[in-house]
C-alpha cells in the first residue's frame, strides 16, 4: 500500500525544507537568504556563471534566478560582465565582498552537513550523495513523458468547441 510517509520524495523534501529553513534562520544575520547563499557557493565553486547555467546549479528559476542577481549586485555581493568574446554573454561572477562573505558562510554550511550525517558511516554518505545524483540524473528519462502528456493536453483544448458563442 502507498503510504506518503514512506515515499521517496516525500522524504527528501522534508530533509531538504528542514534543512534549509534552520540554515536561513543560522544566516539571517548576515543579510542574506538560503538562496543568495546557494548563488555565492556555486560561483565560489565555479565563477564566470551565466544565468541560465547559474540557475540550473542552485535550482532556482532564472527569472527568479535574474531578479535574485539584481539584488546581489545592489548589495555588492556580485558581478555581471560581459564576455569580450560574446557580447550577448553576462558572466557573473562574486565581488571581494562576496567572495569573504561566502567563505565566512561555508564552515556553517558545512556544520549542517556534518550534524545532518553525524552517525553514518562515511562511505555511507559517499554512496548516499552518490544515489542521489544517479536519483537526480535518472529524473530526466520523464521529461518527455511530461511533454507528451501536456502537449495531449493543449491538443483536446484546442479541439474542444468555444463554448462562449
Amino acid at each position: 500500500m502507498y503510504r506518503l510517509t514512506d515515499s521517496l520524495p516525500y522524504q527528501l523534501n522534508r530533509v531538504g525544507v528542514r534543512m534549509g529553513e534552520l540554515f536561513s534562520r543560522r544566516i539571517a544575520g548576515y543579510d542574506v537568504t538560503l538562496p543568495m547563499y546557494r548563488v555565492m557557493a556555486a560561483l565560489w565553486e565555479q565563477g564566470d556563471q551565466r544565468l541560465g547555467d547559474l540557475a540550473d546549479m542552485t535550482s532556482i528559476e532564472i527569472s527568479t534566478a535574474s531578479r535574485l542577481i539584481g539584488t546581489m549586485k545592489r548589495k555588492g555581493l556580485v558581478s555581471r560582465k560581459r564576455l569580450e568574446d560574446n557580447a550577448r554573454t553576462v558572466a557573473i561572477n562574486l565581488t571581494a565582498k562576496g567572495k569573504a562573505l561566502v567563505e565566512e558562510l561555508i564552515p556553517i554550511a558545512m556544520h549542517f552537513e556534518e550534524v545532518a550525517i553525524r552517525g553514518f558511516p562515511k562511505n555511507g554518505v559517499s554512496d548516499l550523495k552518490t544515489l542521489l545524483a544517479q536519483i537526480y540524473s535518472s529524473l530526466g528519462s520523464i521529461e518527455p513523458e511530461i511533454e507528451e502528456v501536456e502537449a495531449r493536453r493543449r491538443g483536446k483544448r484546442q479541439s474542444s468547441p468555444d463554448k462562449r458563442t
